[in-house]
């Protein structure tokens, strides 16, 4: 089709056509970016926590009195938890991944460093915690029991040595780039060095202290949970029965000792952690999703009504063109045509105006860079609105009879 009287006709109606495309323009620019966010957003909601989620339940107690040895009372919480239908492993942790937790520190190569060389999630628990939580090994092995050492040893005797580690392939991978890292020595509790034992595929982060959670900056401690003032139990069960473990894992709790308060907002399923960690996740994606949804409705109306008011406006030219042996075809390839030419000049000025946005949206939120690959996407939905928009008052046009043009007259 020769675009050149459409060109002259877009000139003599400059102001309406400019409109159309700079509405195309702000919603290529602010739907590529919502849709990079949303994409993000999801991602960080996917992101696994390395532990076997549909299986675990967590219990957390705070004492009401003093407990004269608070060892030999976890060891009883334990036994009672292992005894409910269904448990297959019972662990003390200090924290669990997307738990809000913030148990952090510092992981230096050399002693007495200055500034540490990267900040690491600590986890601690009894000697079953790895194979609690599901953790898969990709290198190494798990703790022996000679390794482990009380917490409160390790915290109040600086002579105690830690002598061992695990870290997530995350840390692996930042400190000892392309190299093994099994017996290599780093430095995170004490002066003496602690050896890396074991390597984990995951482990993610209780929260996003010292950076995202989806780093999985993490290293496991062979060092028993804190149970002084409260208490935190993990316990895998079969798939099935994680509700009924909940109720009489409770219960099992409070027969062992009713002066505790078995925490209610802390005690459930790992899943019910992650999904209350992630909901404002969640409700930014659909509020983008909403967001994108009423820009596109507000473009292709207002494509629907530029193109109706032209289409009323010109019905005498549509009609003589009719008359001369244009086509219904012809007529409608018109005005898609016109509507494509639009829509191309408002989303090549969306695209700059996309990667200026999105590097508004990096200095100050620090996101990343929009990947290229969103532009183009963007393009070929409000291409494709843009050509469904016009099609209803290209139609209408095309009905035109050539009758039309006497009648005008």
């Amino acid at each position: 089709m020769n675009v050149h009287p459409i060109l002259a006709t877009l000139r003599r109606h400059k102001t309406a056509a400019g409109l159309i495309a700079l509405e195309i323009a702000l919603s290529c620019a602010i739907v590529s970016n919502a849709v990079f966010l949303i994409g993000d957003r999801l991602d960080r909601i996917r992101q696994p926590s390395g532990l076997a989620e549909a299986e675990l339940v967590h219990f957390q107690l705070v004492g009401i009195t003093r407990v004269e040895d608070p060892e030999a009372q976890a060891a009883e919480d334990i036994a009672a938890l292992r005894a409910v239908p269904g448990v297959r492993s019972v662990a003390t942790v200090n924290q669990i991944p997307f738990g809000n937790s913030s148990w952090y520190s510092s992981l230096n190569l050399e002693p007495e460093q200055q500034n540490p060389t990267m900040q690491v999630t600590t986890y601690v628990g009894s000697e079953d915690l790895l194979e609690t939580m599901g953790l898969s090994l990709v290198s190494g092995r798990d703790f022996v029991p000679e390794e482990y050492v009380e917490f409160q040893q390790a915290q109040s005797d600086p002579e105690v040595v830690i002598p061992a580690v695990i870290v997530s392939r995350a840390v692996a991978d930042r400190l000892f780039p392309g190299e093994n890292p099994l017996g290599r020595s780093v430095y995170v509790w004490g002066a003496a060095p602690q050896r890396i034992v074991g390597v984990v595929e995951h482990l993610a982060k209780p929260n996003d202290i010292g950076g995202p959670s989806s780093e999985h900056t993490s290293v496991l401690m062979p060092v028993s949970a804190p149970v002084q003032y409260g208490i935190n139990y993990l316990v895998r069960v079969d798939a099935g029965r994680r509700d009924g473990v909940l109720e009489e894992g409770v219960a099992a709790l409070e027969a062992v000792n009713p002066s505790r308060i078995v925490l209610e907002d802390r005690t459930r399923t790992f899943e019910a952690f992650r999904d209350d960690y992630f909901q404002d996740d969640r409700a930014m994606a659909w509020l983008l999703v909403g967001v994108c949804v009423a820009l596109l409705v507000v473009t292709a109306l207002g494509i629907v009504g530029l193109a109706s008011f032209w289409v009323q406006q010109r019905t005498r030219q549509i009609g003589i063109r009719r008359a001369l042996g244009a086509t219904r075809g012809q007529i409608i390839g018109y005005f898609q045509t016109e509507n494509f030419l639009i829509a191309t000049i408002g989303i090549a000025a969306g695209m700059v105006l996309a990667y200026a946005i999105n590097g508004a949206l990096m200095g100050r939120y620090e996101l990343p860079r929009l990947p290229w690959y969103y532009l183009p996407l963007g393009a070929v939905v409000l291409w494709t609105l843009g050509q469904l928009s016009v099609l209803g008052p290209a139609l209408r046009a095309a009905a035109v009879p050539p009758a039309v043009a006497t009648r005008s007259v």
